[in-house]
């Protein structure tokens, strides 16, 4: 028999809890048999001494384990469980289009997916903006659409890692949220619950990234592939640049709009054309589907060039109950605002840098995201053809379009745009858009 307080005071001495330890604090979360007190000065312990990796993987799977654990044995699926998850950017949609291309090329991608945090889009809040799609479908649906289509995007259901819930509250109200250990077994237990056989995993790195820094980034990738490895499921870390805006877009409906232009072909920003393929060849080739690179991306780019990706896209949008043209007819459903206008930079050059964090914060202004939980959002805001770094700016060349609702939010993000875009007289130096990938084997 376990004391809360003495697991406290162990991790407070900095010393290695075991397993057990650490199991039974997790269902003391999830039981309500540890109070919030408790919780609070175990994450602070936490946050202080860390944690060892067999630590991290034990808080992981703990966590993962305090609820329904999902299981497709039942569905004979003839392909793998394969996801991705990403540490959240600005005009990130990449979700809305590898989903589709992974279940093409014969994964299954059961992807259960968040609303926006901070300056952050959600990929719920951007179905949201699709009429009538369900994204807190009832298992039976959930696991109808992913066999028969391959894949759905929903929101985490009631029964899935409770604790996280609970902790992951606390945490957020007593300054612990900054934690790697923590972050890693948050992230983690919420994916390894979806029963996945592997699992691609972008960690953002740059101005709109949740990790202050690229080492903070990379220290976090490298826990996240060591921990889900550990846990058992195959998993790579990608780091990724966010020092813009990822497509050309950042916003609800305005971002379903690009992902449909990329899935038919109409329009494939590069920057986000590299991230997408990047991450989904990833899942392929941990997936078991392709043997390398080059065939998984010879694969992806087939099942986008004849038009079977988009397909199911569509079929996703219908079967959780969005309308059955819509890939057809994406301008019949998707909300316009009444504005809808260019902003111009006061001086002629170059795109030199971006803080594409205080263009998040933009759309978040304009209503697009949440200043505080349960806030309603409007779905038509946001900015489109957001110019690219080393892109050079005149005056008649506008640096992004605002969607707005009134002429004041309009002001107020034109101001905010033009004081994050900033203009130079020489063109800066091309950065990657992948930085690395740390794989199991690099650790």
């Amino acid at each position: 028999m376990f004391l809360a307080q003495e697991i406290i005071r162990k991790k407070r001495n900095a010393e290695a809890l075991s397993k057990e330890e650490i199991q039974f604090f997790v269902k003391g979360i999830t039981d309500n048999t540890v109070s919030e007190g408790q919780i609070a000065a175990f994450g602070m312990a936490v946050y202080f001494n860390d944690m060892n990796m067999d630590e991290r993987i034990a808080l992981t799977t703990s966590m993962r384990d305090s609820g329904t654990v999902l299981d497709w044995q039942s569905l004979n699926l003839n392909g793998p469980i394969i996801d991705k998850h990403s540490t959240g950017g600005v005009g990130d949609v990449i979700s809305l289009m590898l989903g589709p291309m992974a279940a093409a090329c014969g994964g299954y991608v059961p992807m259960i997916s968040g609303r926006g945090l901070g300056h952050t889009g959600g990929t719920l809040d951007k179905f949201d903006a699709i009429p009538g799609y369900q994204t807190e479908p009832d298992s039976v649906l959930f696991r109808k659409v992913v066999k028969e289509v391959g894949v759905a995007i929903i929101g985490q259901t009631g029964d899935l890692i409770p604790a996280d819930k609970r902790f992951y509250s606390i945490r957020d109200n007593t300054a612990t949220v900054e934690s790697i250990s923590l972050i890693t077994a948050s992230i983690l237990s919420k994916k390894l619950a979806a029963g996945l056989d592997a699992l691609a995993m972008d960690v953002k790195v740059g101005s709109g990234a949740f990790m202050p820094t690229y080492a903070a980034s990379e220290e976090l990738a490298r826990s996240i592939t060591a921990v889900a490895n550990g846990a058992g499921t195959k998993t790579t870390a990608l780091l990724t640049d966010m020092n813009q805006v990822l497509a050309s877009c950042a916003g609800n409906a305005v971002e379903v709009k690009e992902a449909i232009d990329f899935l038919t072909g109409k329009y494939r920003n590069p920057r986000l054309y590299e991230v997408t393929m990047g991450l989904c060849a990833e899942m392929l080739l941990l997936g078991g589907i392709a043997a390398s690179e080059s065939e998984a991306r010879e694969k992806l780019n087939r099942v986008l060039d004849n038009g079977k990706a988009a397909e199911i896209f569509g079929r996703m949008i219908s079967g959780l109950g969005g309308p059955a043209d819509f890939v057809e007819n994406p301008g019949l459903y998707l909300p316009e605002s009444k504005i809808i206008r260019p902003v111009y930079a006061e001086q002629t050059g170059f795109a030199t840098s971006m803080d594409t964090r205080e263009l998040g914060l933009a759309v978040v202004t304009l209503g697009g995201g949440r200043r505080k939980p349960g806030d309603a959002l409007d779905y038509s805001v946001g900015l489109t053809q957001v110019c690219a770094l080393g892109d050079e700016i005149s005056k008649d060349k506008p640096i992004a379009m605002i969607h707005a609702q009134t002429e004041t939010a309009f002001a107020e993000a034109e101001i905010a745009v033009k004081k994050a875009i900033h203009i130079g007289e020489t063109r800066p130096e091309k950065t990657p858009e992948i930085y690395r990938y740390i794989r199991n084997e690099d650790l």
